[in-house]
């Protein structure tokens, strides 16, 4: 069986979505609003040809060029055949269309220098941008199908790749334009977020979904493809890591299994983001790469308060086994995020600490909802899962004491082992116990135990075992 010959879309992440980038010699019709970066689409593409050719009808040659050097475009193989209105045209004629000429609105001639253009370049790849400005040139639609149709089909007869940018009046407007496609992609824009999805591509599959489109001064546009779990697999054994406090090792049954999912739960101050910074260390020490994102605090606040608890992180970072970033609030798509999550686990990352979970949902911007983004993080915890690399997850619950919730019920499933943190009140004093709620892979012990965190770092006493009501806030002692 031979394969479906491609070519690359020139987009970044764009091929991934594609199933291997555009079918050679189809023809590509990518439609959407002012501003939400079809040109850009276009011009990468035309960037990647041998010989390339670009049909334009709003912006002059020496602004596609200028615009497209700014967003380190190179179009040194491109010709462009510009079309936009010569504004001499609109001041000096007569003629009762005062920006095109007759013979052009009647279509004729402007078809025939397309045909030209075609024929002298001989171009691997073409763009024409916008097709439904051409559209606007031939009034009569059915002559403008028919003209369409018959260029679309000489192109593929020639086996030149197409890409075709459509931009609707309104909406629903360029319907029949799309037909005209063997491939559809649509793009969408609100205020600090672009989307694409595919909607057709003949002869192939293709990923689902709307996938985070980014566009960036410097780089161009970039796809930050959904992420399915169930595309990726890797083996990985179910040794145990350490936190390197033996107390808490012995309450979790010889520590947590790599590859799986801990959720450390409490209430705000109680030692979350520290306790899973245990593993972190332990991991780095022992040479493996660790990497923690930070939604809640600036990695420099981190390391300073670790440094004060004696955790050490600071020079492990500076060695390289462990990598610290703080994601900045609002910067980011879940899309976004979980390829920067999908790079670190490609660069050898064994263990990932997200700290923390309400940071996650609150920090990540786009159009998503609470559940959309839920949803993302149990993609994201699949995937971890599958790749072998063991995953800790810092969840905030609003009680400090009282009735237990040991975490948020949307994300409780996805945990292999589940650590919960309490404030509780002994002889007068507000103090921290530690227990473990689950864990799927290996008994734990069952029993509570005080947890101090100080200058010295994390330390455990022994099993309550003479406290009664601790789980309620308020202990006392068995008589």
């Amino acid at each position: 069986m031979t394969s479906t010959p491609r070519v690359t879309s020139g987009t970044d992440g764009l091929d991934d979505v594609l199933d291997g980038g555009f079918i050679r010699g189809q023809t590509a019709i990518v439609s959407g609003g002012p501003g939400t970066g079809k040109t850009v689409l276009a011009l990468q593409f035309l960037a990647a040809a041998d010989r390339g050719l670009y049909i334009g009808f709003e912006e002059r040659e020496e602004d596609i060029r200028e615009n497209a050097a700014r967003l380190d475009i190179d179009l040194s193989n491109v010709e462009i055949l510009d079309l936009s209105a010569d504004g001499s045209r609109f001041f000096e004629s007569d003629d009762e269309y005062t920006i095109f000429p007759h013979e052009e609105v009647e279509g004729e001639a402007l078809l025939d220098s397309i045909a030209e253009k075609i024929d002298d370049i001989e171009p691997d790849r073409l763009a024409i941008d916008p097709l439904s400005e051409l559209r606007s040139l031939v009034p009569d639609d059915y002559r403008f199908r028919r003209n369409i149709s018959s260029l679309v089909n000489e192109l593929k007869t020639r086996d030149i790749t197409t890409v075709c940018t459509t931009q609707a009046v309104a909406a629903g407007s360029d319907w029949d334009l799309q037909f005209l496609g063997d491939a559809t992609l649509e793009i969408d824009r609100t205020t600090n977020h672009r989307s694409l999805e595919v909607t057709k591509l003949r002869g192939s599959d293709f990923a689902n979904g709307k996938h985070t489109y980014r566009i960036r001064g410097d780089t161009g546009g970039r796809i930050y493809p959904k992420l399915v779990p169930g595309e990726h697999r890797r083996e990985t054994d179910r040794e145990q890591l350490s936190s390197g406090v033996s107390e808490l090792d012995a309450l979790l049954g010889g520590g947590i299994e790599r590859g799986s999912v801990t959720v450390i739960s409490g209430p705000s101050g109680v030692g979350k983001t520290t306790l899973g910074s245990l593993f972190l260390r332990s991991a780095a020490a022992d040479g493996a790469p660790a990497v923690g994102y930070l939604f809640e605090e600036l990695r420099d606040d981190y390391l300073y308060r670790a440094g004060q608890l004696g955790l050490g992180l600071a020079p492990l970072q500076e060695d390289g086994p462990l990598r610290l970033f703080d994601v900045e609030s609002l910067t980011q798509s879940p899309d976004e995020f979980a390829a920067s999550v999908r790079e670190a686990v490609a660069e050898g990352a064994e263990v990932v600490m997200i700290d923390g979970i309400p940071g996650y949902r609150l920090g990540l911007r786009g159009d998503d909802t609470e559940q959309e983004l839920t949803r993302e993080l149990h993609a994201l915890c699949r995937y971890l899962k599958r790749m072998g690399v063991t995953t800790i997850l810092i969840d905030e619950v609003g009680s400090l004491a009282g009735s237990l919730d040991a975490t948020d019920e949307q994300v409780s499933y996805l945990a292999d082992n589940i650590i919960f943190l309490r404030y509780v009140e002994m002889d007068g004093e507000i103090r921290k116990v530690v227990g473990v709620l689950k864990k799927r892979f290996s008994d734990f012990e069952h029993s509570l135990r005080e947890m101090r965190i100080d200058t010295d770092g994390v330390t455990l006493g022994d099993a309550l075992t003479d406290r009664r009501g601790i789980l309620t806030g308020v202990s006392e002692r068995i008589e």
